[in-house]
């Protein structure tokens, strides 16, 4: 059995007792849906469309192909493909085997897959062949030998290289009828279990992986349900990567209310026009990157979108002038969640909220949840404005997987979670996120939040994107640099930086010291957070050089 690490019988029972945590897990739903709506559009891509009964032929055949081909409870699947039918389906069929399943992105290489492999001891792996020039199956082939926990390796496509077993093959043969009804039953994953591990895509060292109980994931959902108005109506996209990112609507909303969910294998703002054009798609997932870049691609104009009504968005804070102009020109409103891959989702918005509630905070904790804001030594101060928010509650996942020592060093004993962001509340109870805690840029004693400056300068014509980040600084200890993107076209200079923050009644010392013009902003995470750590890296390089030609 999957136990999560953190959950313990005080809170299985607490949890219930208050009507949180349930016995639904989500491959039910999936049967609920297919018994009920079998006709009903389920889920789709640009290759493939199913219904609910489709897809439950998909998942029962799929996991009953795993169990005969000898996986046993528990052992763990490695998900390596594009947003797509079958990676939706694969997780719901390893749920319904009684498996656990790790989707991971699909832009990482040989160091990240033997790492994540072998960390896991992952019995099987599903792949494509070849996409977008990268041979997996090769990549996979020479790691095989030294993982001598994998014994199976499937490929999702028409062509399968010698040696792995065919996704679509599987997914041909009517398994169903060699078995009694509800034999799948006695092999699910059940809800105070979990099934899917995620990855952690940070901008430094090699992924952790995060238990994501069912009863924490599904609770959620329920709420966002509620909140979000999501309805049998709509349709949900998922234009971000799927492993990560803000789609908890897509994998757990949509079920409950027979929502249909199209995935997006690749982003490009003209790809999702396309794609929210074609399918009608009313409610989709997005980063506020991607948000930025369908705002300024200017054939957005060519496009029928007047079915969208609403943007969930998440993954990195939304500046709110963005979100004021993305609402403007989309005439649609955009909800968030505040959590982390490693946490779970800790407060959230409703539509019905204030454009200013929805847009300049992060909303209320969910239903359950307890926020405090801490000092550095951890200790709550009532008076404290601004303090690293922790969060305790049943949304709250179960810590990191096979690495009890990692869950210690975020969780303490009480069940308090250590969120690394600083925050603060409004007068309404709301909570608004200054920063991360790591990223403050700490000038001769005074803190400088990055968000403030950089939701400043985005609002500035020939700024289209900018990240201020930390360098050292003999005297001051640290100083602000912004590295900006600027508009085509457009001349952005220091001076003119400076004269635009002063004007805005910037202090002094938030003024960034230093102005970096570069082509594009470093991401991780498939395009979902600029990689700060390697522009810190940047700028201090470009210092040391710098002293060194000056002779200090």
């Amino acid at each position: 059995m999957a136990r999560p690490t953190r959950y313990t019988d005080e809170m299985y029972r607490l949890y219930r007792d208050k009507g949180y945590w349930d016995e639904s897990t989500v491959s039910d739903l999936w049967d609920r849906n297919a018994r009920e709506y079998p006709d009903g559009e389920a889920i789709a891509d640009s290759c493939t469309s199913l219904t609910w009964g489709e897809a439950k032929k998909w998942i029962d055949r799929l996991a009953l192909g795993f169990l005969e081909m000898g996986f046993r409870k528990d052992e763990l699947i490695v998900l390596q493909l594009p947003n797509s039918v079958e990676l939706g389906l694969l997780r719901v069929a390893c749920e319904r085997a009684g498996l656990l399943c790790l989707p991971v992105l699909r832009i990482w290489h040989q160091r990240e897959l033997e790492h994540v492999l072998a960390h896991v001891e992952a019995a099987g792996v599903v792949i494509p062949w070849k996409l977008r020039g990268f041979d997996h199956c090769e990549m996979i082939g020479a790691l095989h030998p030294g993982l001598p926990k994998l014994r199976h390796v499937f490929v999702v496509g028409d062509a399968v290289p010698a040696g792995a077993f065919s996704i679509r093959e599987m997914v041909a043969k009517p398994l169903e009828e060699k078995y009694p009804a509800g034999y799948l039953e006695k092999m699910k994953c059940r809800a105070e279990e979990f099934s899917l591990v995620a990855a952690t895509s940070g901008t430094t060292g090699l992924p952790k992986f995060i238990e994501s109980p069912l009863c924490s994931r599904l609770y959620m959902a329920r709420l966002l349900v509620e909140k979000f108005e999501v309805t049998s109506r709509d349709v949900i996209g998922v234009l971000t990567p799927s492993t990560g990112g803000p789609n908890h609507v897509a994998y757990f909303c949509a079920p409950q209310v027979h929502a249909r969910i199209v995935m997006l294998e690749h982003f490009s703002a003209r790809e999702a026009f396309e794609l929210m054009e074609k399918y009608r798609i009313t409610f989709a997932g997005v980063v506020p990157a991607q948000l930025a870049m369908m705002l300024r691609d200017p054939a957005r104009s060519k496009y029928d979108l007047t079915s969208l009504t609403c943007f969930y968005s998440g993954g990195a804070v939304l500046p709110p002038d963005l979100g004021r102009e993305v609402e403007e020109q989309f005439h649609c409103s955009i909800v968030q969640v505040y959590g982390a891959m490693d946490s779970g989702g800790m407060t959230h918005h409703a539509r019905a909220d204030t454009q200013a509630v929805r847009l300049c905070t992060i909303g209320k904790p969910a239903a359950g949840n307890e926020l405090k804001l801490v000092d550095d030594n951890g200790r709550e101060c009532p008076g404290i404005e601004v303090g690293e928010m922790v969060a305790k509650g049943p949304t709250l996942v179960s810590g990191y997987y096979k690495d009890p020592a990692a869950t210690a060093a975020v969780w303490d004993d009480d069940g308090w979670y250590r969120t690394g962001d600083l925050g603060k509340f409004d007068g309404q109870g709301n909570l608004i996120i200054v920063g991360r805690k790591k990223e403050m840029i700490i000038r001769g004693g005074q803190n400088i939040y990055p968000a403030e400056i950089e939701n400043l300068l985005l609002t500035h014509p020939l700024v289209q994107q900018v990240a201020l980040v930390k360098m050292p600084d003999p005297v001051m200890g640290e100083k602000a640099c912004a590295c900006v993107v600027p508009a085509e076209g457009g001349d952005f200079t220091f001076e003119a930086m400076v004269s635009f923050l002063r004007g805005k009644g910037v202090a002094p010392y938030k003024l960034p010291e230093r102005l970096e013009i570069i082509a594009s902003l470093p991401m991780v995470a498939e395009g979902q957070k600029v990689d700060k750590k390697f522009l810190e890296g940047e700028i201090a390089a470009k210092l040391q050089v710098e002293a060194v030609g000056q002779g200090l």
